[in-house]
């Protein structure tokens, strides 16, 4: 719950010792030493070089490079290898809105769908009347 919290937060208690950057989580200052600095443990794909931070994400490189996805959807046919993928991918066939616009309260089935609208909706393109 405390990391969820900092999401939220704008104190960026995680600091690099090489250059001025702050983050709010040791996870993605780990990754910024990695990326920036070269500093860290790493795990690296085996094909093409490219350096992961976390074991979990290079291994989900390694099954999107190799095609392995394992979560199949019954209705549409659809293949993930992201067991969130997939899980999202559900609410298309449901009848859950569950991402809100915070502006005007309208729901979407999909996290992107909210973003796209809330765009236009803080510009005034779609919601006139919360203006």
């Amino acid at each position: 719950m405390k990391q969820h919290a900092r999401v939220y937060s704008d104190a960026k208690q995680y600091s690099c010792t090489h250059c001025s950057e702050s983050f709010r989580c040791r996870e993605i200052l780990k990754s910024h030493m990695l990326k920036s600095h070269n500093e860290g443990t790493c795990f690296m794909c085996p094909i093409c070089h490219k350096k992961f931070s976390w074991k979990c994400d290079l291994k989900r490189h390694i099954q999107r490079r190799e095609g392995v996805k394992p979560y199949v959807c019954d209705d549409r046919s659809k293949c993930f290898c992201i067991a969130g993928e997939f899980r999202l991918h559900h609410l298309v066939h449901s009848d859950f809105k569950v991402f809100c616009c915070d502006l005007c309260g309208k729901d979407f089935k999909r996290p992107y769908a909210v973003k796209f609208h809330f765009k236009r909706c803080f510009d005034g393109v779609e919601c006139d009347s919360i203006l």
